[in-house]
């Protein structure tokens, strides 16, 4: 539960992003010259018409770029964009926490099941209301080219495109691959990681807790000692704690008692990550890049 928070919120501040009361009136009105009262009975824009809107509407039609739903193509589409809006929103929201939140150094060392599935869920419902709302607002291929909505919308769907490879790739190729690293480690646990990934394992929010001993990471989750990553309220979870530990009144056997983690490794032998995991990586902030351009392009799809 503790990890659906953080993501619920994300989720809606996507949800703000998405809402707007507007669609093609700007445009249009770019497109004419004229006042949005010209062809609308109300200033806001709307589905009544004015004669000369209705004029513009049907000279639309004639040229093949807008199409006339009935009432029940109506609500059909309602309910499809709903489950494409929301479909959107698990799935940014799950890319968001896990690469902002937990960061790809967490995911690195095995995909979360979780947002794995959900994240699938959510890519194969936008995939398909995708397609039957592109059916619905795109009477020809022209309009892909000719309409400012379709050049916008033809970019949405190649980045959308990029990232279900992507995924595909990391779902079935490099997700199984750290898989077998991370069950060839001889603590049979995440493997081993840099400072910087260390810093991660903080023991808060439901992560582990672990810290670094002479080189070798120690996983005290299961510790009373090292609640919410803290010990005795001074050393916290995620550190090198090898000077530390000088200090200590206990002696080093309380932390070889502990769990092995992994490795700390150096600053060199980080640089010497398999192909495979440098692939993670590379897709994991490309992926998260894509997820900020796509909601940009419909932020100039709505407001601009």
């Amino acid at each position: 539960m503790e990890k659906l928070i953080p993501s619920f919120m994300l989720s809606l501040l996507f949800l703000l992003l998405l809402t707007s009361h507007s669609h093609a009136t700007v445009e249009y009105a770019k497109q004419t010259r004229l006042q949005c009262l010209d062809c609308h009975v109300e200033a806001g824009g709307g589905r009544s018409l004015t004669p000369r809107g209705k004029a513009f509407l049907g000279d639309l039609k004639a040229r093949g770029l807008a199409r006339q739903l009935s009432p029940t193509q109506r609500v059909g589409r309602l309910i499809v964009g709903y489950l494409h809006m929301m479909s959107a929103i698990a799935w940014f929201g799950a890319i968001l926490y896990v690469h902002i939140l937990l960061k790809p150094a967490y995911a690195a060392k095995g995909l979360p099941r979780g947002e794995l599935r959900l994240g699938w869920i959510s890519m194969i419902v936008v995939f398909i209301t995708g397609i039957l709302l592109t059916i619905a607002r795109v009477p020809s291929p022209d309009v892909f080219y000719t309409t400012r909505f379709g050049i916008l919308l033809a970019i949405k769907i190649f980045l959308f495109m990029i990232m279900f490879t992507s995924a595909v790739i990391v779902t079935f190729f490099v997700g199984p691959r750290m898989r077998r690293k991370q069950c060839a480690s001889p603590s049979n646990g995440p493997g081993d990681c840099s400072p910087d990934q260390l810093s991660h394992y903080d023991g808060r929010e439901g992560r582990p807790a672990c810290f670094s001993y002479k080189g070798v990471i120690y996983d005290a989750s299961q510790s009373k000692l090292w609640k919410d990553g803290l010990h005795m309220r001074k050393h916290t979870a995620g550190q090198d704690l090898t000077d530390v530990l000088k200090n200590a009144p206990h002696g080093e056997e309380k932390v070889l008692s502990l769990p092995v983690f992994g490795k700390l490794l150096s600053i060199e032998e980080e640089r010497k990550k398999p192909l495979f995991l440098k692939a993670f990586f590379c897709m994991a902030y490309m992926n998260l890049s894509l997820t900020f351009i796509i909601i940009f392009v419909i932020s100039l799809w709505r407001w601009w």
